[in-house]
Formats: C-alpha cells, structure tokens, sequence
C-alpha cells in the first residue's frame, strides 16, 4: 500500500544543497548568463541614452502665452500674443487661438507666430450688461515636430470696462 510518509524518509538536506548550487538558472528557466547579458545591456542603454544630446527630443515642453497689453477695455484691440518656453524662449510656427471666456468675442480669431515667437490678433472683446470686466483664453496649437504642448491654461487678457 502506498506511504504518504515515503518520500519524507528519502529527504536528504544535503542532496537539495547540492541540487541548488549546481541549478545554472536564474529566473525560474532562464541561464544564469542570459540574465546578466540582459542586466548589462538595459545598463548600456541607460548610459548611451544620457550620453545622446538628442535625447531632450523625447521630452515635451509646455508652452505659455504672453499677450500684450494684458489688460485692455471693451472694442476693437490689437493684442500681440507671445508664445514661449518656461524658459522663456519665443515658439515660432505656433497657432494661438483666442476664445471668449467671461468677456465675448465675436467668434474664434487665429494668427501664427513669427520667427520672434510673436502672433498679432485683432480682437473686438465686449463685456456683457453690469458686467465689470472679463477675460479672454488663448489656446496654442504647437508647431509640427512633437517638441512642445500645450495642456495646461495660458495666460489670459483682461477685459475691464471704462468707467
């Protein structure tokens, strides 16, 4: 008949010792020098990867407007609009686009930088009745390449009525 307990009369220490100190595997069937080449090489790219001025390519960068004036009265403006890095580098190619928030527009007006990172938009903000001031958003659409975005809210206008 069979003995449950068999197999724990043959159980040697030593034999199991021996077993696992000649095991070559490292992660559960894979060679103990397939580990280490992998370990090495992901090091390796870690180090070339650094190394590479190119690598900042990969990375994205928020981009902030700067209109000027900031603050303006109700009618007809031209609002110069500054598209820049946190660092404070003018953005050429990128679209702004100004959308009424608190204050009204009459529809959504667009103009791209220049070179100077610069936009020009010809805005005609109103402010509603008893409505003391007001803001307009602007919104950048960044220029092709994948370098910058823009997620986070920009700098607004600042529509005050005349007293």
């Amino acid at each position: 008949m069979f003995d449950r307990f068999d197999s724990l009369a043959r159980f040697d220490p030593r034999d199991d010792l021996r077993r696992l100190r000649g095991d070559e595997r490292a992660i559960e069937g894979l060679p103990i020098r397939l580990v280490i080449a992998l370990v090495v090489g992901v090091a390796s790219l870690g180090v070339m990867m650094q190394m590479l001025s190119g690598v900042s390519g990969l990375a994205v960068t928020e981009l902030d407007t700067q209109p000027t004036p900031e603050v303006v009265t109700p009618g007809d403006q031209q609002v110069e609009v500054r598209v820049v890095t946190p660092e404070g580098r003018p953005v050429a190619g990128a679209t702004v686009v100004a959308k009424a928030d608190t204050a009204r527009l009459d529809g959504v007006v667009t103009a791209e930088t220049d070179t100077d990172g610069t936009a020009t938009l010809d805005l005609a903000p109103t402010l509603g009745p008893n409505q003391a001031d007001g803001t307009v958003t602007f919104d950048v659409k960044p220029p092709a390449g994948g370098e910058f975005v823009d997620r986070r809210a920009n700098t607004r206008l600042l529509v005050v009525a005349e007293n």
